[in-house]
């Protein structure tokens, strides 16, 4: 089975490549898929699945590359790309941002270096910041996708590419909304585009039960509803990257710390995400990682206007 996808950024990605520019490849595109495969496959077994099989599975669909004497197989799914090009965001030509305030920061801060610290830079001695890189893949940049894989797959496969297209980001800082993009179905053959319509519905759990696994495999939920949210439309997506930069702030400095470096316990705060600067947890010391999780998500409306998505990924 074949489907094709017209893929646009709706914000920069930065998808380096081995000089870390920002290009077109197929690699990221398709660990996005193994993961969102991964939540399809979780969500169908109740979200208590067996992680053996559902390994073994995994490694039939996309391949696995073993040890001496392991077993070892080919990806039964096939993806191809129509241009493996440098993005056409150049290094000169990365805007100015607005700046956003910290309450626990002197200075204010651009809202891009806030966001997009790592592939966005504030190189010393200049006023504004930039990319570390030479390129960057523009918003508005579109490619073909094309992606082949056996019938057998296809309901699973289907569900995560629904899933990718509604929640999925690719590249550095993606978890604060760069590098969102969107799947629009192409028609494979004449006659044939029904073939590629994505559908799904959001895989919802208790957040607190999502804690029970170490990996992400769900969107959590309340007793009200999904623990999704959104701003109101933006023209562009400078504007409503500043949006998320406040959003950002807020949602984490109103967890206010009683206490500073080397913690004698958790707070709230650390919960979001780990480390946090200058608050490390004395237990936890500076080498334990944990992912933000709330993740943003970017995404054009009917009207050609921008929305923030907010969601809690634990």
């Amino acid at each position: 089975m074949k489907q094709c996808f017209s893929t646009r950024f709706d914000t920069p990605a930065f998808l380096g490549d081995a000089q870390q520019n920002g290009r077109w490849r197929t690699p990221p595109i398709k660990a996005q898929l193994r993961q969102w495969w991964r939540v399809a496959y979780a969500a169908e077994h109740g979200f208590a699945p067996n992680l053996a099989a559902m390994l073994r599975e995994e490694g039939q669909v996309f391949g696995v590359a073993s040890d001496v004497g392991g077993d070892s197989r080919r990806s039964q799914v096939r993806i191809r790309l129509d241009r493996w090009d440098e993005g056409h965001l150049r290094k000169e030509q990365w805007p100015s941002f607005s700046t956003v305030t910290h309450p626990e920061v002197p200075q204010a801060v651009a809202s891009d270096l806030y966001l997009g610290y790592g592939p966005v830079t504030l190189p010393r001695g200049e006023r504004r910041p930039t990319l570390k890189a030479n390129a960057a893949i523009q918003a508005g940049e579109e490619a073909t996708l094309s992606i082949a894989f056996p019938e057998e797959h296809a309901p699973r496969l289907q569900r995560a590419l629904w899933l990718m297209d509604r929640y999925g980001t690719l590249g550095g800082r993606s978890r604060n909304g760069w590098g969102s993009y969107s799947l629009h179905p192409l028609p494979v053959e004449e006659g044939r585009g029904e073939d590629n319509a994505l559908a799904g519905k959001a895989p919802l759990r208790p957040w607190r039960d999502c804690l029970a696994l170490d990996w992400p495999h769900a969107i959590g939920c309340d007793d009200r509803g999904a623990l999704i949210w959104q701003t109101a439309p933006h023209p562009n997506w400078k504007a409503l990257m500043k949006t998320l930069a406040v959003l950002k702030i807020g949602l984490r400095t109103q967890f206010a710390f009683t206490t500073g470096k080397n913690a004698p316990r958790t707070e709230d705060r650390h919960w979001l995400s780990y480390p946090v600067t200058n608050h490390a947890v004395s237990a936890w010391g500076n080498n334990l990682r944990l992912p933000n999780q709330l993740r943003f998500k970017v995404r054009k409306t009917a009207e050609g206007q921008l929305i923030g998505v907010i969601f809690h990924m634990p």
